[in-house]
């Protein structure tokens, strides 16, 4: 995705932000189309089409998807065990099977760890990605962070903040590049990525386990518990989901409370519920075929 495109993605995403924000504050009054045009200035017909270029489906369609009663019917309709056996499925032929995306994820070394990642050279950079603007960061061993940020400064500081004792260049590098592959719509071939993450070995089994979820698919809080071997774990694996160092990549957004409902999500409940349409929609076009003579 060149500048110009990317650029054009995130206005295309503000937008279509605004709008399910919208949803999401009226859905008990069941807005129709033109309401939800209206809330983001736009005609019903450009409205309508700029959805459908974004999301590959219809706005009332989208909403079916993101609605609780999706996330309900997800939960019931499948086996929480056997999500993760699905993982290696072959059914997405033409979106990125981000489950696939990665071969190892290593753990950063004791004294990496403790001393906040001294002697480490971190470059970072900003990017425009379908979803909203994203810092992402690596080190000679792999990706260290990403994540959607609002303000540049802020977006830095966090980062620094992680790793108060390394050295920090703004540059951007082929493992950067790689990573904002994995945002590219209906790309069937995102190169794989190797993860260099600053985390304890419980928190880096709960982000493995979130590598084995199926694009399009949702799991609990207690799905993620049994499948790391803790059942009764589920608190402390929501505090690790929320300690997710790198944004979209490793799926947190597709974990959900046990009652259906979406819940929260650290760079914003409504992006979460774009992601969770998006994905969910990809799927439905792969399923139906459409996808199949897609080049990246």
């Amino acid at each position: 995705m060149n500048g110009k495109s990317a650029l054009q993605a995130h206005i295309n995403y503000t937008r279509i932000a605004s709008a399910i924000a919208y949803i999401r504050q009226h859905f008990k009054e069941q807005p129709n189309l033109d309401d939800v045009a209206a809330s983001v200035h736009l005609s019903p017909f450009h409205f309508q089409r700029l959805f459908r270029e974004w999301a590959g489906i219809s706005p009332k369609k989208f909403l079916q998807y993101t609605s609780l009663g999706y996330a309900k019917r997800i939960l019931r309709e499948n086996n929480e065990t056997t999500l993760f056996n699905a993982a290696h499925e072959t059914g997405l032929s033409g979106p990125s099977r981000l489950h696939d995306l990665f071969v190892k994820i290593e753990g950063m070394t004791p004294a990496e760890y403790k001393n906040g990642g001294k002697d480490l050279d971190i470059r970072y950079n900003f990017f425009d990605s379908l979803f909203g603007h994203v810092i992402a960061a690596s080190t000679p061993k792999g990706l260290c962070h990403m994540a959607f940020y609002e303000e540049e400064d802020q977006a830095v500081a966090i980062l620094k903040s992680k790793f108060p004792n390394a050295s920090f260049i703004q540059k951007t590098d082929a493992l950067q590049e790689r990573a904002l592959a994995a945002f590219k719509e209906h790309s069937d071939k995102t190169p794989v990525l190797k993860l260099h993450l600053k985390g304890s070995e419980f928190q880096i089994k709960v982000w493995e386990a979130l590598l084995k979820i199926p694009m399009g698919r949702l799991v609990t809080y207690g799905t993620i518990a049994r499948e790391i071997d803790m059942p009764t774990a589920s608190r402390a694996v929501g505090t690790a989901i929320g300690n997710n160092p790198v944004a979209f990549l490793i799926p947190c957004h597709r974990v959900i409370q046990a009652s259906g409902a979406l819940g929260g999500y650290m760079w914003d409940p409504v992006r979460k519920t774009a992601m969770i349409g998006w994905e969910r929609a990809q799927r439905e076009l792969a399923a139906d075929g459409l996808f199949s003579n897609v080049n990246t």
